[in-house]
């Protein structure tokens, strides 16, 4: 045989061989690699507001929208035809400025309303102008499919925005076009979908979004994937930038902080690798010392002008609500009785002669004795059963029976409770929430982009849920830890620092609890240091170490995972912080 026949015919022999292979493996195994997909359901409107007066009323303009307003009382309103928005403001003292929110529709992504600050100017005389930025309602999804040491497909999931799947395990079929990924676990998810070869597109069903279109992705298009895109393989420390938001900065060696443990913990959230195992996912680290910013990183797509649902952590600003509106004069007090405040509430209270003896105190303390449980599926109190309703969730959490006397050392996690103040404050104060926070922490605090969510009823929720940039939701510890100051100013009195810190109960062995302020010591070498912090689901911290004069945030992905995340305050804060605070 000729020299060239003998290769074409081992040539085909190959070919032959890996076509029997081929028909002999999983199909599945044409999906391995990495499958992203974004979807944006909003915000519909956005962009610049237009308000003008003239002999006929007010009237708006936006996003090809128009609409008439109404002026009573001082508070200007308006709703776009279709329910695509609603403004509400009013016009400043010297007539230049319109200061108010927008509030977006419910968004598909959390199911609530967001009400978002807006200020116009005075653009020529009768018209304001200015820009409307909601919250956006945004879904990310990444599948990553990969072949196991023993052939078997298998994937898992990184959702930044929910956290879907946590990280689980998922076994990979495809037949035909048919594509089905099962979670491992008893009882998991399951995704269905198709998988057209010549588009190169995978196409699955997510729980209520409905089908989702992915394409495959290389490291630097899946932004939000790994830690930092593109991969930055070693850590430079860099002292953060001062942007005119009443931070001021200085370097790790301005305030006597060790810079090694901050570059070791650092590069530690760098070297991880997203994978099947469960991992912190860290979206953000500051910290502060002696006032000043001296550590700014963001991680997994987050970054310093975008809000982050802060979840739990934004109970906190509560109490700060309550101090601030007792400073100004509002009638009341920690140790005022809550139902006689509010409308019907005496009635109420003839429930049960023990809800006569709740107080303010009480609610911020998570010590209120209502059948309100978190933790408790069954609780009728919990914040899930709450939310169920369809509105009137004041009034349902007035109306929960009594499940132990109030006031008692023992604390029961209770968002209804929390809550509940807002009714208290409006009450004392005549004031819509959202309004009340600009005026009383946004505005002396000087914070930009934020994002607060309402309930049902229209007013703001204070049970979580508030969506703030990393650096003002720090200024919330860097506050308290300067006795109530702010760049100067004085936001909240001394005293109410110092009694919202204070410990009110004991939320469980080790962990007491204060005005929405969880405490503990920890650990570092021989010292021990007192801590206290805001937290929240997925890892949002803001946590103040006042003998180190030290203020950190943690942002995180790591929702319906605490074990995870607790390992931010038990691990990362003392092995890596407090140690480079206290070195010297």
């Amino acid at each position: 045989m000729r020299p060239s026949l003998l290769r074409l015919s081992l040539l085909l022999a190959v070919l032959s061989q890996g076509g029997a292979l081929a028909q002999g493996a999983d199909p599945a195994k044409t999906l391995v690699g990495t499958w992203g997909g974004e979807r944006t359901y909003g915000p519909e409107v956005q962009g610049e507001l237009t308000l003008f007066r003239d002999p006929g009323g007010w009237h708006a303009s936006i996003g090809g929208f128009t609409a008439s307003g109404v002026l009573d009382k001082q508070t200007l309103t308006f709703t776009l035809p279709g329910g695509k928005g609603d403004f509400r403001g009013s016009l400043s003292a010297d007539g230049k400025r319109i200061l108010g929110h927008w509030i977006q529709p419910r968004i598909l992504v959390g199911g609530v309303r967001y009400a978002t600050p807006v200020e116009l100017r005075l653009l020529q005389k009768d018209v304001w102008r200015g820009s409307v930025a909601p919250l956006d309602d945004t879904f990310t999804i990444y599948f990553v499919i990969q072949e196991m040491p023993d052939g078997a497909i298998h994937a898992f999931i990184r959702n930044p925005e929910k956290n879907l799947g946590r990280q689980g395990t998922f076994r990979v079929s495809l037949k035909d076009n048919a594509v089905s990924l099962v979670e491992t676990r008893p009882g998991g998810m399951r995704f269905n979908g198709t998988y057209d070869a010549d588009a190169g597109k995978l196409s699955l069903n997510v729980l209520f979004l409905g089908t989702l279109d992915l394409t495959r992705r290389e490291r630097d298009q899946a932004v939000g994937l790994d830690p930092r895109t593109p991969a930055s393989p070693v850590y430079t420390y860099r002292k953060p930038i001062a942007d005119g938001d009443g931070w001021a900065t200085a370097s790790l060696a301005d305030v006597g902080m060790d810079e090694a443990p901050i570059r070791a913990l650092v590069q530690g959230i760098l070297d991880t690798t997203p994978g099947p195992t469960p991992t912190p996912l860290i979206e953000g680290l500051l910290i502060a010392r002696h006032g000043k910013l001296v550590v700014e990183e963001y991680f997994h797509g987050q970054d310093s002008e975008r809000p982050h649902d802060l979840r739990s952590a934004s109970k906190t600003f509560a109490p700060l609500l309550v101090g601030a509106a007792i400073d100004q004069g509002a009638k009341l007090r920690p140790e005022s009785p809550v139902y006689p405040l509010l409308p019907g509430g005496t009635d109420l209270a003839a429930q049960d002669p023990r809800k006569a003896r709740i107080t303010v105190e009480h609610l911020m303390t998570m010590t209120s004795g209502l059948a309100c449980d978190d933790n408790d599926d069954s609780s009728p109190g919990n914040e899930n059963t709450v939310q169920d309703q369809p509105s009137g969730w004041y009034t349902y959490t007035l109306n929960l029976p009594m499940a132990r006397e109030p006031g008692e050392d023992t604390a029961v996690y209770c968002s209804a409770g929390i809550h509940l103040l807002g009714a208290v404050l409006h009450e004392a104060t005549g004031t819509w929430l959202p309004e009340l926070f600009e005026r009383t922490v946004a505005t002396p605090l000087q914070m930009r982009r934020r994002h607060i969510n309402l309930s049902p009823d229209g007013d703001a929720y204070l049970g979580g849920g508030l969506y703030l940039r990393p650096r003002d939701a720090l200024k919330l510890g860097q506050l308290y830890l300067s006795g109530g100051v702010w760049n100067g100013r004085r936001v909240i009195s001394r005293r109410w620092v110092e009694r919202s810190t204070a410990r009110h109960a004991e939320m469980s062995p080790g962990r007491t609890y204060g005005y929405a302020w969880w405490r503990h010591e920890l650990k570092v070498g021989d010292r021990v240091y007192a801590e206290y912090e805001a937290g929240g689901n997925g890892g949002q911290y803001v946590m103040v170490v006042p003998e180190l004069d030290l203020a950190v945030a943690f942002t995180g992905a790591n929702y319906g995972q605490f074990a995870l995340w607790k390992r931010v305050r038990e691990e990362l804060l003392p092995r890596y912080i407090l140690a480079a605070a206290s070195w010297k």
